[in-house]
């Protein structure tokens, strides 16, 4: 039940932390702006894929998985408008409540592999909820990724984290961006020692100079989808 104490951190702390949720997180700049352009402080270097040509190749014989909110959907709908031919996939928006899936069940039914790519984006919907509801839900999609890279351990799993938004009055006093903080620090201690890989969001968004946006502005996401693409498809010898 969810009056019972939430372990947040996996095997990264002692048991008796429940909800210590910076216990596994080092916080810190992870990347920096030069010319427009996301130049990561570690891990994979960020390529450029300026051209349709790029993101095809790039993608060639991949199948990529999207699963989230409208954050993810804006990643859809930027392939869909950089690629020729468009993305096949499917978009739910106003559907019945009998037809949702959760995302722990569908990454069950992913097969996985070296040519397949998932990505989830799991935060913004569910940041005025008791952050046990929060918690119990990763749970479930982190079981369902340990899963996966059990049956498939070659399958790419790409996680996009929080991000600031734009803020009134309203939103300040009932869902400001304390309450996404939290969420977001709760999400990188719940993946963290797993085989995944981040998109920093929250970063990407603090360190540009537009104004922050629950859903960020077109160059924040070509910069996003260079950092997704550069993990599909790495630079050779980086």
């Amino acid at each position: 039940p969810l009056s019972q104490p939430q372990h947040v951190c996996h095997r990264s702390c002692d048991k008796k932390s429940h909800f210590d949720i910076t216990c596994s997180v080092e916080s810190g700049p992870s990347g920096y702006y030069y010319q427009g352009v996301w130049r990561a402080l570690g891990g994979t270097t960020v390529s450029q894929f300026n051209t349709s040509s790029a993101i095809t190749q790039c993608l060639k014989g991949k199948v990529v998985h999207l699963y989230g909110d409208s954050t993810i959907r804006q990643w859809f709908e930027y392939l869909n408008t950089a690629l020729p031919g468009r993305c096949p996939g499917n978009l739910l928006y106003n559907v019945p409540t009998s037809e949702l899936r959760h995302i722990a069940n569908e990454l069950d039914n992913v097969v996985g592999g070296r040519n397949t790519i998932v990505v989830l984006g799991i935060w913004s919907h569910l940041s005025t909820f008791p952050v046990e509801v929060y918690i119990r839900r990763l749970q479930g999609i982190r079981r369902a990724v340990v899963r996966l890279l059990s049956r498939a351990p070659s399958t790419l799993v790409v996680i996009r984290t929080a991000n600031p938004k734009a803020l009134t009055l309203y939103e300040t006093l009932t869902n400001s961006d304390w309450y996404s903080l939290q969420r977001d620090k709760v999400l990188r201690a719940m993946f963290k020692g797993l085989n995944v890989h981040l998109v920093d969001a929250w970063e990407m968004v603090v360190a540009h100079n537009l104004p922050h946006s629950l859903h960020p502005q077109p160059p924040i996401i070509k910069n996003m989808i260079n950092v997704l693409l550069s993990y599909i498809c790495p630079k050779k010898g980086a």
